[in-house]
């Protein structure tokens, strides 16, 4: 006999992600019975309902005490099990620093992507979705600032195609705009310093603290590029 908890996990497992405008999404998101009948069947499975505010998209990713057993299994730590290679997880780290972190702190200021920044009355408004939020980054100018670092424009091209198919981006003629993953697959509380203090200093125009933690790509960080799983086959 199925249920809607039932219903709902075999949703995410074969669509991958849910808009947050779904019957059963809302649901999970404000019915505290629900959402504790759905945590703990997916605790049983080893996954995680993970959702944020920022997002316009709920998924399902590996509960983090059973990652060890997922990326250490073998002699070497995987940092993803979605067929990335390391200068792919590095490219969708600088995006998600590129797109995202820009996109949050427009919704953190109330703020629509075409809007008025000195808006003085902006905080009274209700904070904007992700997609009134977010902008895209230019390609030609991605392969500018990382091409040399990330394999040249070839590899890119052919990362940028395996991510669009993921659905971490979406591509749209020059621009490269966020796709239903990509503002959940990183732990932003953790790495948000460390990315644009660290990593992409000179892209944010911001000095390195001198104890800052540097990330040298193409290496990413194992634990950041874990979160999301991926369920096709």
């Amino acid at each position: 006999m199925t249920d809607d908890a039932q219903i709902l996990i075999a949703q995410l497992m074969t669509h991958q992600t849910l808009s947050r405008e779904n019957k059963l999404v809302k649901r999970a998101l404000t019915d505290e019975v629900f959402r504790l009948d759905l945590d703990t069947r997916l605790a049983a499975c080893g996954l995680k309902f993970l959702d944020n505010v920022y997002a316009d998209n709920v998924t399902l990713a590996l509960a983090r005490e059973i990652e060890p057993k997922i990326f250490g299994s073998r002699e070497v730590w995987q940092n993803n099990n979605m067929g990335l290679a390391r200068d792919g997880v590095a490219l969708l780290v600088v995006l998600w620093a590129m797109i995202i972190l820009p996109k949050r702190e427009r919704q953190e200021a109330h703020q629509h992507a075409l809007e008025d920044q000195e808006d003085m009355f902006g905080k009274e408004k209700p904070m904007p979705r992700a997609e009134d939020a977010s902008m895209g980054i230019s390609y030609k100018a991605l392969l500018a600032d990382f091409g040399d670092k990330l394999g040249k424009k070839t590899r890119m091209d052919i990362n940028l195609g395996q991510l669009n198919k993921l659905g971490f981006i979406e591509r749209r003629g020059d621009m490269i705009v966020e796709g239903p993953l990509l503002d959940l697959m990183m732990d932003t509380d953790a790495l948000k310093d460390r990315i644009i203090n660290g990593a992409l200093a000179d892209i944010f125009h911001r000095p390195p603290p001198k104890e800052a933690a540097i990330i040298h790509f193409p290496q990413p960080d194992a634990q950041a590029s874990s979160q999301v799983v991926h369920t096709e086959q």
